[in-house]
């Protein structure tokens, strides 16, 4: 449920959120309900977020699969960021909320997340730990500089609005696939495998402080989690049909995850007086 003096803004007039018993409004009357697992919907379409981003299917299979652990290794390098830090944190695309709801249990923390998909949110909002939203992250309804930080996992990078809602000084902590992300899945689908290539979004109007790698083991331990991870994974996009075959019959598969944390921050100072690094941010 939005709080009193959220950073969430309506979508269509820009205007503060005020919570009401059912619904949360603005001054000018724009009115929005609140579900009843607590989210709202701040989606300023014709479509009402049921048909947009991933399917009702997706979502839960995604849920069945990181409720099992598996990267529970980038979920405690994300929280360990954050053990002595203090602020407002906006989780982008937050999916069904497995790492929002984690940074969520820092008592130190105001966690909001939010993801274009309905479904998503719907169980996010189950898992608590945060505020959540229904929105669409190339127009976010937050004010203008109303986070302390940001984190944004596996998804586009859209840096003029992931800047303007930061604050000077933010930091934003995005993810993305290390070299050998799930390379024996890799290996077993495809005649070659070629390493990721790590490529980092560039940014005009944050700065980069440096990166750091986060490597692990898992062995996926039933048919439907590596069908769960493989459709999780671009590859279910690009991958033949008599490629994907290769995986029929098979119940267990070891493989190496790995994820690189890049730290941005958005500047205090004018962009001629900055100072940009690429050393492991601390």
């Amino acid at each position: 449920m939005i709080k009193p003096n959220s950073p969430l803004r309506c979508p269509v007039c820009g205007g503060a959120l005020l919570p009401h018993e059912r619904t949360v409004s603005c001054l000018k009357g724009h009115s929005f309900d609140v579900a009843r697992e607590g989210y709202v919907n701040l989606l300023r379409s014709s479509k009402n977020g049921e048909r947009m981003g991933d399917s009702k299917a997706s979502a839960r299979s995604r849920r069945s699969f990181l409720s099992k652990d598996y990267y529970r290794p980038l979920r405690d390098a994300l929280t360990a960021l954050f053990a002595d830090r203090r602020g407002t944190v906006l989780d982008i695309c937050c999916g069904e909320g497995y790492y929002t709801a984690a940074l969520g249990a820092n008592p130190a923390l105001d966690v909001y997340g939010f993801d274009l998909s309905k479904e998503m949110i719907r169980l996010a909002a189950r898992r608590g730990g945060a505020t959540y939203f229904v929105a669409n992250m190339a127009s976010i309804p937050a004010g203008d500089a109303s986070f302390d930080f940001a984190t944004h996992l596996f998804a586009p990078f859209h840096e003029p609005e992931f800047a303007r809602v930061l604050k000077p000084g933010g930091r934003l902590y995005s993810v993305i696939p290390g070299s050998r992300h799930l390379w024996a899945l890799k290996a077993l689908l495809y005649d070659t495998s070629y390493p990721n290539d790590e490529a980092l979004p560039s940014a005009a109007s944050l700065r980069l402080n440096g990166t750091r790698k986060l490597s692990a083991e898992i062995t996926l331990d039933s048919a439907e989690d590596i069908e769960a991870v493989f459709r999780m994974t671009p590859y279910c996009y690009h991958t033949s049909r008599a490629d994907r075959d290769k995986l029929n019959g098979l119940t267990s598969l070891t493989t190496q995850i790995e994820f690189v944390v890049a730290e941005y921050e958005k500047p205090t100072e004018p962009a001629a007086a900055r100072r940009f690094s690429s050393s492991e941010f601390t």
